[in-house]
């Protein structure tokens, strides 16, 4: 399982547990837009940020970071700007997991009427 999100999302991905679970999970995640520059040498260490860093300098990298921008992205710019959702009204993981699901319901909702009547 490869797993490919943004910067913001680092400090929850805490990326030595999930080295450290041994699961097939490959986290991609650009740290810094100024690391990626192309022919750097495989580095030689375990450091699980610093070998993500460079799967993300190799071209298939690149490809499989830049399938996000239409997997992912336009899902959360639909959910800001069409259904107006830019934060959570509630407190607790609970009630903010509830919060989410609720928006997740009207989005697929929306998306489900589009493509019955479209």
């Amino acid at each position: 399982m490869v797993i490919l999100a943004k910067t913001t999302l680092m400090p929850v991905l805490n990326m030595a547990s999930l080295h450290s679970l041994r699961w097939d999970v490959k986290p991609i995640i650009c740290p810094i837009a100024q690391r990626l520059q192309p022919d750097a040498p495989e580095p030689q260490t375990d450091d699980p940020l610093v070998m993500m860093t460079h799967q993300l300098k190799t071209p298939s990298g690149r490809e499989l970071y830049g399938r996000r921008k239409c997997t992912v992205e336009p899902v959360f710019g639909i959910i800001k700007q069409v259904l107006g959702f830019r934060q959570f009204l509630m407190r607790g993981i609970q009630a903010v997991a509830g919060e989410w699901k609720l928006v997740a319901m009207a989005y697929n909702f929306k998306r489900m009427y589009a493509m019955a009547t479209g």
